[in-house]
């Protein structure tokens, strides 16, 4: 099949239709016809129209087009009626879309071949004024029955960066490894700390697909589609990862929550990486996460960001927040722990040991902390385990593995 190159995202039906938007693929080999059809659809709104100027070349080829995950097909029955009826049963049998065929004769034995071959509507050229934005609203209507929109109840689990270098993205990735790996739970790791983040890096996987491309399709993103966006780690972690290349291109606040939304849908737990982008507070990052994790450490520049964080974005009503201090080494820290608890006004729930050899060889080897033993991954595994339900074990000798009240 050849698609052209027209598209158009820029049509939405009439409100007093009361549609909702569909992604329509339009197949015809007569370019006038096809161009009538696609007139018509322009008249609508809320649709996004890609023009395909020939047939599948074959039966085989039906499970590519079903794969772009259309809401509607419409076809044109004229240019060859026998292969095209047989494209129309084969597309109503392996697939959900709302099929449509269009013809210049309105021949009643074709018509009822047309519907036993499972077509949807039958559309008469020149078509009249409102038939063809009439037949989509019942195409949407179908598409609403057919496939439910699932609730989001995954749990989300938000890392932020009190600075760049804290190690945000380190500890997100392994967290979201001992949550696949203790509670045995499906478990999403979304990389959002664009343009420049490498959580994937961290786990030494390489991925076809980014977090940019599930951004830029957020109309079509279901299910389905984020699924073909994601790569699976050794752990049993599935990866958004963010985009090998740097990226031109700003996501809206509605773009991520849609992405957010689609994600909980299907996983248990959504682990998310912002690094220090405080430009998404505007999302449901910020207003339905179980938990932001604030990774911070003993110094004055990060310090000073939390405190500053903590105020603007965590005082009355706020989602819930837990203080992770990172690399801590209490005997050479340099400042009271009661001074760092006023710095960052409330005690910290989490100190990660600091423990540059294991950190330095997990980079190198890409190989998770959370898979290995060391008072690091100990405690990245009690904190996995105090969300999930699991009971954490107890406190080893030596080691501040302690999580706070």
């Amino acid at each position: 099949m050849n698609p052209n190159a027209s598209q158009n995202p820029g049509p939405q039906y009439p409100d007093s239709l009361g549609a909702e938007s569909l992604s329509i693929a339009l197949i015809g080999p007569d370019d006038l016809r096809r161009r009538t059809a696609y007139n018509a659809l322009i008249e609508c709104q809320g649709c996004e129209v890609k023009e395909f100027s020939d047939y599948p070349s074959s039966l085989d080829e039906v499970p590519k087009l079903l794969d772009q995950r259309f809401d509607v097909v419409i076809m044109d029955l004229d240019s060859i009626p026998e292969y095209a009826l047989e494209l129309v049963e084969s597309l109503c049998a392996n697939g959900s879309a709302t099929v449509m065929v269009y013809s210049t004769q309105s021949n009643p034995d074709m018509l009822v071949r047309c519907m036993r071959a499972g077509a949807r509507e039958f559309l008469t050229l020149p078509f009249a004024p409102g038939v063809m934005a009439e037949a989509l609203v019942r195409a949407s209507a179908r598409r609403s029955t057919v496939r439910p929109a699932k609730k989001a109840t995954g749990k989300l689990w938000v890392f932020l960066g009190a600075k760049g270098g804290a190690g945000t993205t380190t500890l997100a990735c392994n967290f979201a490894v001992s949550l696949a790996q203790e509670a045995n739970t499906s478990t999403l790791l979304i990389d959002l700390d664009l343009p420049l983040g490498d959580a994937a890096l961290n786990l030494g996987i390489v991925a076809e697909y980014s977090t940019i491309n599930a951004l830029q399709n957020s109309n079509r993103l279901d299910s389905s589609f984020l699924a073909t966006l994601l790569i699976k780690h050794s752990s049993g972690v599935s990866v958004l990862a963010a985009p090998g290349k740097f990226p031109q291109y700003q996501a809206s606040n509605d773009q991520i929550d849609k992405l957010l939304a689609v994600a909980r849908q299907d996983f248990d737990h959504v682990v998310v990486d912002v690094g220090s982008r405080l430009d998404l507070t505007g999302t449901s990052l910020f207003k339905e996460a179980s938990a932001i994790y604030l990774i911070t450490q003993v110094g004055i520049p990060e310090l000073r960001n939390s405190n500053r964080l903590i105020s603007s974005f965590f005082t009355a009503g706020g989602p819930k927040l837990e203080i992770v201090i990172n690399r801590w080494a209490p005997k050479t820290l340099g400042v009271a722990e009661e001074h760092i608890t006023k710095a960052l006004t409330r005690p910290a729930q989490w100190k990660i040991p600091d423990d540059y050899a294991t950190v330095r060889r997990m980079q190198n080897t890409a190989t998770p902390l959370a898979l290995e033993d060391s008072p690091i991954s100990r405690t990245i595994r009690q904190m996995a385990k105090a969300v999930s339900g699991q009971p954490t074990a107890p406190e080893k000798k030596g080691f501040s593995l302690f999580k706070k009240g």
